[in-house]
């Protein structure tokens, strides 16, 4: 099967993605916009860590705390927040195994998160997973046993990956896949109305339908954050 192999910035959706390129990356980038990376974000501001929780494995993460970006914002600084979630940190376990760099990246971050993706690249191809959602899958569940369904591919991800890799190509990076050139070509043509499109997708009418439109503004925001959160030793930390 034809892949990405030749360009310097690559882009794959969810876990079949991070099967694609993390042996051929140097740097995979996870992103979750709602919720799990903007949450990430919100927490390594503020000086703490978090260890991502596989779904599957979710009743055994310490339940403190919630995956909404809004009720992490007094986080004290100096904590480890167990945070499960069946996106973004369970992609962040699987691109762990690959031995590739991984970084946690969202549009409140991405120009931070592009910076430090160059450094450790350092001319290697670097890989961006839009974590998608899964058919399926209600979060709101306590069942250990629900269906996990195909990917869907949705519009905050792609966003998202789609301002890190603008950001990444502003700094000097090249050899865009065409796959990741849509992208960044479809976050700028949609920066200037983000926020209304983030809360019209799928996925921000839903939280907004549940009455955390909060954090859907939050997650929009672009660029207001420099913490570029990397997992070592199962942690990620700034």
């Amino acid at each position: 099967m034809f892949g990405q192999e030749g360009f310097g910035l690559r882009l794959e959706w969810g876990g079949e993605g991070v099967t694609a390129l993390g042996g051929l990356c140097a740097v995979l980038v996870v992103v979750d916009v709602l919720s799990f990376t903007t949450s990430v974000d919100v927490v390594v501001g503020r000086g703490s860590e978090v260890r991502p929780v596989r779904w599957l494995d979710r009743e055994s993460a310490d339940p403190t705390w919630s995956l909404r970006p809004s009720s992490l914002t007094g986080v004290p600084p100096g904590q480890v927040l167990d945070l499960p979630s069946p996106n973004g940190a369970t992609l962040c376990t699987l691109a762990d195994s690959t031995g590739a760099a991984v970084l946690a990246g969202c549009l409140r971050n991405a120009g931070a998160v592009a910076r430090v993706a160059l450094e450790i690249a350092d001319g290697r191809p670097i890989g961006l997973i839009p974590a998608g959602e899964r058919w399926g899958i209600d979060i709101n569940t306590t069942k250990s046993e629900q269906f996990f369904g195909p990917l869907r591919p949705c519009v905050e991800d792609f966003m998202g990956a789609g301002a890190i890799l603008a950001a990444l190509l502003e700094q000097g990076a090249g050899g865009a896949s065409v796959e990741a050139q849509v992208a960044a070509d479809a976050f700028r043509s949609m920066a200037p109305r983000l926020e209304e499109v983030v809360a019209e997708s799928v996925s921000g009418r839903e939280l907004i339908g549940a009455g955390h439109a909060g954090d859907v503004e939050m997650a929009t925001l672009v660029d207001v954050s420099e913490a570029a959160p990397r997992l070592v030793d199962g942690v990620l930390r700034g």
